[in-house]
């Protein structure tokens, strides 16, 4: 038994090993693709950093050169070689202080290219993925894809890349001038490799885990907030503050819990860095000691062996930080090429059939042997047959969970089915590009989201570039344009956000003045009634006879009023339609039609 779990052990450790590798490959592509238009950009720049560390690290040279030859030279009268020291000592010292800056400059400059490229990528790939990607990842995740994690990238480009390179180009200058300069006291350094190879390894294995958990940790924190600030309205309905509170809290500590983790790992490395580093400085300042009493060294050549050993550390604290950062910035890096290297699962055509021109006859959906499951254990279509010809109005009714939405979403072609096709006078829905279909079928949900912006630019949505005659046209149209003229500025009337300006009613009757404007082939209204109150659910009936006219329509509704204006109405339970026909004849039948108009005009009284 213990033999089994051993290999069970070992074979998930190979997974995770495998996946670890796989989305540092992932990450690399990514960085590689953002780093690629800026190569030549990179390229000066380094030769800067390349320059400007050498002029830094040229300095201990200078000051044994100065105490070896240019004192005794001085001695004996010559003070060229002393003035020559001290003149170069200053212009190398102020040439390394340009080339920092112009290096400073130049990585501002591509960490914001980078940064910019990276968030116009994460909002386009967020936008171009179906729905059903956004039905699973929720919106506080993608809100940390783009604060969080890019945050974690701004921090790494504006700073820990500047300090990697130029800490990493300082200590291989400063060991290579070590080393011309007395080879002995550079291998009295390369020893020093051996214990700082083995604390840095320990260091990235550590840490490597405890920043990936540090970034889903922050995440699981940004999600809490956003959900509970978005749905503030039911938390404080219902009470659930104090539940909150303690979800809230119980994630924060977990969050500072694995950040105290983290502080203890520096807590071990910088001292052992230190350490380190102190034990190479004293052990090249005793080795040289002996020399010099023995003549084999020059006392100005120990003092600048001693100021390399000690400058090679110095930068090590750097790299920790920006160890630190890596760390961080690469699990972010893992999160944001995940959401990039997504695909859609409602994707473009290879080869487009293009749809003809609206006319009429124009807007005929046919279901042909159409079966769907959002999962593989949850079919919501068994095997579904429909004809709607152009110009005809469906309404379907049925229980909660019928599969009426589903149907919807698959005729927008927000899902594709799992087997079988829908056409649009006979073009199958996945050979149509989204310009095509979006032209051709219109959704109007009950929630009837309006956009921050005036009323004509929400309106004008339906087809961009509309004039303000034809906007103010589809208004009147719906019965929207007397409201709209009574408010403060008419048209141009800020809704503020999501529409909070205007009421549900007002909301609704935007949006069928929208959907007007698109004038589409095929309109689909999910329950975009149900949320209105009797006299705004009269107010926008009659709007809907207007927007109904002269175009397919497939209406959803619980409230039986809006059935009425149907040609045909379906009754469907379990995905599947157990009646089918003309509202007046289904509701003289006993079916399960009549029961509900029954039970409906039984609640009117």
């Amino acid at each position: 038994m213990s033999t089994v779990t051993g290999v069970r052990g070992e074979d998930r450790r190979d997974f995770d090993r495998d996946e670890r590798k796989a989305l540092r490959r992932r990450s690399l592509r990514l960085l590689g693709s953002l780093l690629a238009p800026l190569k030549w950009r990179i390229a000066l720049t380094l030769l800067v950093v390349v320059v400007s560390t050498g002029l830094q690290v040229i300095g201990p040279a200078i000051i044994a050169f100065g105490i070896d030859t240019g004192l005794p030279a001085l001695v004996r009268g010559n003070a060229m070689p002393l003035g020559a020291a001290v003149v170069v000592y200053l212009v190398a010292g102020v040439g390394a202080g340009v080339m920092v800056a112009s290096y400073t400059v130049q990585t501002a400059r591509i960490a914001q290219a980078i940064l910019l490229d990276l968030r116009e990528r994460v909002f386009v790939q967020t936008q171009r993925l179906s729905l059903e990607f956004h039905e699973q990842y929720t919106s506080g995740r993608i809100i940390s894809r783009q604060t969080s994690d890019l945050e974690s990238m701004r921090e790494l480009l504006d700073g820990g890349i500047n300090e990697l390179v130029m800490s990493v180009l300082y200590m291989a200058f400063t060991f290579v001038a070590l080393a011309l300069l007395d080879w002995r006291s550079a291998v009295v350094l390369l020893c020093s490799f051996v214990p700082l190879f083995f604390l840095v390894r320990w260091f990235q294995r550590s840490s490597e885990t405890v920043f990936r958990a540090s970034r889903v940790a922050s995440a699981k924190l940004i999600v809490h907030f956003v959900e509970t600030m978005t749905g503030i309205r039911a938390v404080q309905a219902f009470r659930k503050e104090r539940r909150n509170d303690e979800d809230y809290g119980a994630l924060a500590e977990d969050y500072r819990a694995i950040n105290a983790r983290a502080i203890r790992l520096f807590a071990v490395l910088e001292p052992g860095l230190t350490l380190i580093g102190n034990l190479a400085v004293a052990a090249v300042l005793l080795f040289g000691a002996f020399r010099v009493l023995g003549g084999d060294l020059e006392i100005g050549a120990l003092l600048a062996a001693v100021l390399y050993t000690r400058r090679f550390f110095d930068p090590m604290e750097d790299v920790a930080t920006f160890y630190n950062s890596y760390s961080s910035a690469a699990a972010a890096l893992e999160k944001i090429s995940g959401v990039l290297e997504e695909r859609p699962t409602v994707p473009e055509p290879i080869r487009a059939v293009p749809l003809a021109k609206q006319g009429e006859g124009q807007g005929r959906v046919r279901f042909e042997e159409v079966r769907f499951a959002y999962r593989s254990d949850r079919e919501v279509l068994p095997r579904f047959d429909l004809d709607v010809p152009a110009g005809q109005t469906i309404a379907l009714v049925g229980s909660t969970g019928a599969g009426k939405s589903t149907l919807a979403k698959l005729i927008a072609r927000f899902y594709d089915p799992s087997d079988g096709r829908i056409t649009l006078d006979g073009v199958d829905l996945r050979d149509l590009t989204s310009a095509d279909l979006h032209r051709a079928i219109v959704m109007v949900t009950q929630e009837a989201y309006l956009f921050s912006g005036s009323v004509a630019d929400n309106i004008e949505l339906g087809r961009p570039g509309a004039t303000r005659d034809e906007i103010e046209a589809a208004a009147r149209a719906v019965g929207a344009d007397a409201f709209i003229r009574s408010l403060p500025h008419g048209y141009d009337t800020d809704v503020n956000k999501r529409g909070g300006r205007v009421s549900a009613g007002q909301r609704q009757l935007i949006s069928f003045a929208r959907a007007f404007l698109a004038d589409p082939a095929v309109l689909i209204l999910d329950e975009a009634t149900a949320s209105l109150d009797i006299p705004s659910e009269r107010l926008v009936q009659e709007a809907l006879q207007t927007l109904l006219a002269d175009r397919t329509a497939l209406i959803i509704a619980h409230r039986l009023s809006t059935v009425a204006i149907a040609d045909r109405v379906l009754v469907m339970e379990h995905g599947r339609i157990v009646e089918d026909g003309p509202p007046a004849d289904l509701i003289a039948g006993t079916g399960r039609f009549a029961a509900l108009h029954a039970a409906w005009r039984d609640s009117l009284v």
